[in-house]
């Protein structure tokens, strides 16, 4: 108490309100947030550089035979994802991943092509250690371009519509990207080379390091906007982290004086690396939405309860779970009174609202194992196990007791008819049927009971 009081005064002493303190604390942790990134990034800046000037002055160098495992692992790991992007297209129309799927698997393939190639040269020793390979640049190149043409289409075409035209429309855009890209390379007054008495050894390196930079960009505004939403996923970072990882891709190639040397081994690690991140980041978000479709089919897109397919599937477990311990369990249904006449006088919005009031209440009031579904219209049901007709008839009164308490209009009130297994069936039809009875009793007795009280009224 004393430290809350002092924190009190002092809010006091400076005319502070609760609202005033937490909007300057949240104003001082963004700036404090924008600080560290400031020297998060200066320190993985300062460590990269140290990286690459110990990779050229220390001699540090791979082979020929690191540089094919590089190759081909980063091309199955590209095949591997353009298949699974693939199929995220199909379930989600996602564009980015249309158009990164050719694209990985062009850039892909034309990095081996070109590596067979090379090291047909190197066999015969008709390469200068110096020369930049062209398919390199032209993969790395058209790569860039690729994740710039994915960022335009989501950003003014952001709605599929007709997903096989668009299929062919990534097709024709991909196609034309390799052809531009290949043909300017080709038509390019020089080669590409190596000059290893400059500091920057690979300038060419600078078009491809600005494409992913302009990627990165928009990639870390897209993450942050999804983040504000509360929407950001695992392939929204691993979007961000393919591009970011590229960027150092090819800035630790500018330093790299020849092929096979420190630098050039650096950016090839940072490439399969950015592989390796956007497969696993592609598949993760594809176990989370395969989640999220496997729960959209069992449950009841209104309430959150389970639907009527989830409480069959429950009832036939249920029945075979009791059959083996010879333990009764029993079935509630539920109907809401009245909901016609609050949707006549208060609006649908206003009835649908209630069936989630009533939702709410039954998932509060469920234990672990029970089950609480929606029955179809403004019936719920309970599965309740191991639980008698007496367990369930208290259950059903709490709900009515709550639903009585609550202060939000209008007010609702429920029937409920139980059923009890054995005694009252043996397969989920029977138990339905007749706690469907015992409900519409309930219901019967209910409406005697108000047309006796307009009678009286009357008299």
């Amino acid at each position: 108490m004393g430290g809350w009081g002092t924190i009190t005064g002092f809010l006091q002493t400076r005319h502070w309100s609760a609202a005033d303190a937490a909007a300057r604390l949240l104003t001082f942790w963004k700036k404090e947030q924008s600080r560290l990134l400031l020297a998060s990034t200066i320190g993985l800046g300062l460590l990269f550089l140290g990286s690459i000037f110990y990779l050229r002055s220390g001699e540090v160098s791979g082979n020929p035979q690191t540089y094919l495992y590089l190759e081909i692992g980063g091309t199955l790991i590209s095949f591997c994802y353009a298949a699974n992007a693939l199929v995220r297209f199909r379930g989600t129309h996602d564009r980015t991943a249309l158009i990164l799927s050719f694209g990985f698997v062009l850039s892909g393939i034309i990095e081996t092509v070109s590596y067979f190639g090379l090291n047909d040269q190197l066999q015969s020793g008709q390469v200068p250690m110096t020369s930049i390979p062209m398919g390199w640049m032209v993969s790395r190149t058209l790569l860039g371009v690729m994740l710039l043409a994915a960022i335009l289409i989501e950003r003014y075409i952001p709605t599929a519509r007709q997903p096989s035209r668009e299929t062919a429309g990534a097709l024709l855009v991909v196609a034309t990207a390799a052809y531009l890209t290949s043909a300017a390379f080709l038509a390019a007054p020089a080669t590409p080379v190596a000059h290893s008495s400059h500091i920057f050894s690979r300038p060419w390196e600078l078009l491809p390091a600005s494409l992913f930079l302009i990627a990165a960009i928009y990639f870390r505004q897209r993450l942050s906007s999804n983040n504000s939403k509360g929407a950001a996923s695992l392939y929204d970072y691993s979007l961000f982290g393919v591009a970011a990882l590229n960027v150092v891709c090819h800035l630790a190639a500018m330093f790299s004086r020849q092929l096979f040397d420190g630098p050039f081994f650096l950016a090839e690690t940072s490439k399969t690396i950015s592989y390796v991140v956007m497969l696993s980041g592609a598949l993760l978000d594809q176990a989370r939405l395969f989640d999220q479709v496997r729960s959209m089919a069992v449950s009841d897109p209104l309430t959150g309860l389970a639907n009527y397919r989830r409480l069959l599937s429950v009832l036939e477990a249920e029945l075979d779970r009791s059959r083996r311990t010879q333990r009764a369990f029993s079935v509630v249904l539920l109907d809401m009174d009245g909901l016609k006449a609050i949707n006549d006088q208060f609006g649908h919005l206003t009835g649908s609202r209630a069936l989630v009031r009533l939702g709410k209440i039954l998932r509060s009031h469920s234990r672990a194992i029970d089950t609480a579904a929606r029955y179809g219209g403004d019936e719920f049901a309970l599965v309740l196990p191991e639980a008698g007709r007496d367990i369930a008839a208290r259950v059903v009164g709490r709900v009515r007791e709550r639903l009585a308490a609550e202060a939000e209009p209008p007010a609702l009130s429920v029937s409920a008819g139980v059923a009890a297994f054995p005694e009252d069936g043996d397969t989920p039809e029977k138990l339905l049927a007749a706690a469907d009875r015992a409900l519409y009793r309930m219901k019967n007795r209910g409406t005697s009971v108000q047309n006796l009280a307009r009678i009286a009224a009357c008299l």
